[in-house]
């Protein structure tokens, strides 16, 4: 991907570039049709949108994808559009917020949901010992894990135009004793900065150096481990774990059993 260097709205040339690729045009198409057609009850057809939305993040090639998800911005419209990328009155947002755990349970009974939980928490945690910001030291792996959240139940997007903060459509209130849970599992989405690290290596086209791990991660003890080997110590904790009740991580109960 080469760097953008456009003073306009990159997330707009993002949009262009799309409907010049044949595959990118068919198949945002296709998300564009039923994310935004109304019917008599409701805004629109949430699980007819979502599935064509994975379609699209499935089957576009990421230049053409990811410049329309990650794109960088200078401006509020910019960073509206790209926003509005998955059209989030339909694929994102509802009437009320669910609490965030609750809609944890709600993904972790969908054999895709649960699945693509569980990569964004292994491939997008954080390390701040780390130059990237992340564990893996692989931003390819990072967005590939947060994309595949799109169209399903734990879809994310910003939450704003003045940030690279993202969350699924849900919050922490009526969380009875399960609040600190609750909160540290919407911060893995809203405060990662692995996750933040890797879009906005993107969108500036910086990220070529940080697509495969390469770079040690040294260590409180002054030893140098490479990416790998952190990956593979079971033992080793950060402070940005997501805790279940039974004190382990959230991912190691999302797990797909084969």
């Amino acid at each position: 991907v080469e760097p953008v260097l456009s003073k306009g709205n990159n997330c707009l040339d993002a949009a262009k570039a799309c409907n010049l690729n044949d595959t990118c045009k068919r198949f945002r198409s296709a998300y564009i049709t039923p994310c935004t057609s109304s019917t008599s009850n409701e805004i629109c057809n949430k699980r007819k949108c979502h599935k064509a939305l994975r379609l699209f993040f499935d089957k576009v090639p990421p230049k053409h994808s990811y410049g329309m998800l990650f794109c960088s911005c200078r401006d509020v419209a910019c960073t509206e559009r790209r926003r509005q990328t998955i059209v989030p009155v339909c694929s994102y947002e509802d009437r009320e917020k669910p609490n965030c755990l609750n809609l944890q349970e709600s993904c972790k009974k969908n054999y895709i949901c649960r699945s693509r939980l569980a990569d964004f928490f292994t491939n997008c945690q954080p390390e701040s010992r780390s130059v990237s910001g992340c564990l893996k030291e692989n931003y390819a792996d990072c967005l590939l894990a947060y994309s595949g959240l799109i169209g399903t139940v734990m879809t994310p997007n910003y939450i704003d135009s003045s940030s690279l903060s993202v969350a699924p459509w849900c919050d922490c209130s009526n969380s009875g004793n399960d609040e600190e849970e609750c909160k540290k599992f919407l911060n893995f989405f809203q405060d990662n900065t692995c996750l933040k690290n890797a879009i906005q290596a993107f969108g500036n086209g910086t990220d070529v150096n940080v697509w495969q791990p390469v770079l040690p991660v040294q260590t409180t003890t002054a030893t140098t481990t490479t990416a790998s080997r952190l990956r593979n110590t079971g033992s080793e904790t950060t402070n940005n774990e997501i805790p279940s009740h039974n004190d382990s991580p959230a991912c190691a109960n999302l797990q797909v059993r084969e």
